[in-house]
């Protein structure tokens, strides 16, 4: 991205000046290696978002920011309804809720190495991954509509974990305000054989060891020491989430001249909170949020399953369970006064700071767990929020690394084979139905996690607490 686009502020930090149809600037957090490095398309999708009704403050990208589908991916953006305000099903994403739980085990990654092989072996076979995977659990229209209204909830109820993950899964693992009723019969469809998988891409289940605590009295509340073995779930809502998100992009491309609304992208189609469309968007966004926390949650009873077999003496508890990709209603304050937000984060993640009242109170002294994912052979973070990052970024931080190359370009390069030897090469075993997919997420296809990481830390989104290193990977 050429800088002179841009006004630095700080060490991390850049703004885009309003201009032309912009209602409010354009912020960037990031280093200044990651922002030459970014994409012009980045530029011009964080000063699209900021040409939209209702937004509030300014349109922001993470340090991971790469191009996306209208919004980029990286993009947080809050809408007022109170003032025209719009929900864009492009500012949510496709993959609706997918983020990541991360699991301790009471075990050092030692215990690990006499049963490696067989337990990557075992959660392969347990954990059904890749395109169109499907899972033994089949749902009928009523157990649909009850899993798309209670989440996690409804998954606990049926015997899949246990009832005090319940408190460590945003909005207590149900998102309120879901309507099974504008959820299509097709995306139900594409759902009712996928819960308990982890589909394809990005996605993955890892196994992972604490090799470095940044701040131990976090690290202490999170429960982490170093040499301590973990299990990273990263996944979301499946076909059901990919549906939503393509249905209501066409119906929001199609109403949004009778709204008034001028789009800079047709990507952007988005709808008025209050409208009907709106409505029905929240209300079937929110449904596939529920999907999304469901389906992690019914991985870890999986998960549970394989540890009991093979390691009896493991006992695996959340340490907390975080949502990329939604649209959120958050109490913010605003020039001194609060205020009601619908918070877009679109491959970004929720970092609430100390003291938040949506966190757990055994969490809310050191703030919510940010958990970072990396991918395959690249380190993973979990981090904390700041009360600093709460007026930065309406407490938000990055997800991910980002992509530095399309999956077409990692496909020229690499081949899944030699991707995997050399991982298993540094004792990292990965396990896929996929070397088409284990190409396409090769680590080098993706920027530089831990530069990532240190541009949020060092902007202040989120505080490194906890690096982890992978040692076995389920990769869809």
């Amino acid at each position: 991205m050429d800088l002179n686009l841009l006004k630095r502020h700080g060490d991390n930090e850049w703004h885009i000046a309003p201009r032309g149809k912009m209602r409010v600037p354009g912020i960037i957090y990031a280093t200044e290696s990651l922002i030459r490095e970014m994409d012009e398309k980045v530029y011009e999708q964080v000063t699209n978002v900021a040409t939209l009704p209702g937004i509030v403050q300014a349109s922001y990208a993470m340090p991971d920011a790469h191009w996306g589908y209208g919004f980029p991916i990286g993009g947080v953006a809050a809408f007022d309804p109170d003032v025209g305000g719009v929900v864009s099903a492009g500012g949510v994403g496709f993959d609706i809720s997918c983020g990541v739980r991360l699991l301790r085990t009471g075990l050092t990654a030692e215990d690990l190495d006499p049963v490696k092989g067989r337990l990557a072996d075992a959660l392969f076979h347990h954990i059904p991954a890749g395109v169109g995977s499907t899972g033994a659990l089949h749902l009928d229209r009523r157990d649909m509509d009850a899993m798309l209204t209670g989440g996690a909830k409804w998954a606990v109820g049926k015997g899949y974990g246990l009832h005090e993950d319940l408190a460590f899964i945003e909005e207590g693992g149900c998102m309120a305000g879901a309507e099974p009723k504008n959820v299509s019969e097709h995306a139900k469809t594409r759902q009712q054989d996928q819960m308990g998988t982890l589909g394809s891409g990005n996605h993955y289940l890892e196994v992972q060891e604490v090799v470095t605590l940044f701040d131990r009295e976090a690290g202490a509340v999170f429960g982490l020491r170093e040499g301590d073995l973990v299990v990273s779930i990263h996944c979301g809502s499946r076909g059901l989430g990919h549906q939503i998100g393509t249905e209501f992009l066409k119906n929001m491309a199609v109403t949004a001249a009778r709204h008034h609304i001028d789009l800079p992208d047709r990507e952007l189609a988005c709808a008025p909170i209050h409208s009907e469309v709106g409505q029905d968007y929240l209300g079937a966004m929110r449904a596939a949020i529920n999907c999304a926390l469901a389906n992690r949650q019914i991985i870890t009873h999986l998960v549970r399953q394989v540890f009991e077999d093979l390691l009896p003496e493991a006992r695996l508890s959340l340490l907390y369970d975080v949502s990329h990709n939604t649209c959120k209603a958050e109490e913010h304050v605003i020039n001194g006064t609060p205020a009601r937000l619908f918070v877009h984060r679109k491959g970004a993640t929720r970092a609430f700071g100390p003291g938040h009242p949506d966190l757990p109170p055994s969490l809310r002294a050191v703030g919510q767990p940010v958990l970072i994912g990396g991918t395959m052979g690249t380190a993973s973070y979990v981090l904390t929020g700041t009360k600093e990052s709460m007026s930065l970024a309406y407490g938000s931080a990055c997800h991910g690394a980002g992509r530095s190359m399309s999956r077409h370009q990692a496909l020229r390069k690499w081949h899944g084979h030699d991707v995997v030897k050399d991982l298993a090469g540094r004792g990292i075993l990965i396990r896929s139905p996929s070397m088409r997919g284990i190409a396409e997420e090769a680590p080098g296809a993706y920027k530089d996690v831990g530069e990532v990481v240190d541009g949020a830390d060092d902007a202040g989104l989120a505080k490194k607490v906890a690096e982890l290193k992978p040692l076995v990977c389920i990769k869809g």
